[in-house]
This record gives C-alpha cells, sequence and structure tokens, in this order.
C-alpha cells in the first residue's frame, strides 16, 4: 500500500510517501528540489556515482513512520545537501527547512 499525505513544518508543506511493502517500510518527505528518506537510500550511490546530478537528499536511520522520519536526525546526506549547510547530526526538520529555503529563494 502506498500512502500519500501533507507534512507541515512551520508553515511549510512537505509530501511524505509511505511505501508499505513485506517487513519494511519506505519513508520520504519531499519538496520541489530535494527530500529525506528513510535507511534504504543508497546516499553513497548518490555521492560517488550521481554527484553531477546535483540531487539534495538525506537519510535518516532507525525510522519506522513518516513522524519518526520528519523528527530523525540526518545520518548521512549528499553534497549538494552539504552545500546547504545540511550536515550528519542535524535534525531532519531543519534540514528540510533549508531546502524549502532555498527554493523561496
Amino acid at each position: 500500500m502506498i500512502e500519500v499525505q501533507p507534512i507541515h513544518v512551520d508553515g511549510e508543506t512537505f509530501l511524505g510517501i509511505c511505501v508499505r511493502l513485506p517487513k519494511t517500510n519506505l519513508l520520504a518527505i519531499c519538496s520541489d528540489s530535494g527530500y529525506a528518506m528513510c535507511g534504504a537510500l543508497d546516499v553513497q550511490l548518490l555521492r560517488d556515482k550521481l554527484a553531477d546530478r546535483g540531487i539534495i537528499a538525506m537519510r535518516a536511520v532507525g525510522v519506522r513512520t513518516l513522524e519518526e522520519l520528519l523528527n530523525g536526525t540526518v545520518d548521512t546526506c549528499t553534497q549538494a545537501a552539504e552545500s546547504l549547510g545540511i550536515q550528519p547530526g542535524m535534525p531532519v526538520r531543519e534540514a528540510l527547512l533549508r531546502i524549502r529555503a532555498r527554493e523561496h529563494q
């Protein structure tokens, strides 16, 4: 089953997506230019082989719901995310707002 819902963070709206699979969920919170995802995201692939695409993405591990993802912390992120000041250990909520601020520029 796929669930899609709005996620509100400090007056900004993001798109939350949960794909329920056997024994796991794939979770993502997206904006127009970047996203946070659960531990299934292969950030190393994005950093190494797809770096030229400038993908703004981050991963949080140990999360099972969209709420846990939103309230989680960044484990790893891409170079494009780092260019926005997103770093491991940062709250995902704060990182999403940095992405949105870039979109408003």
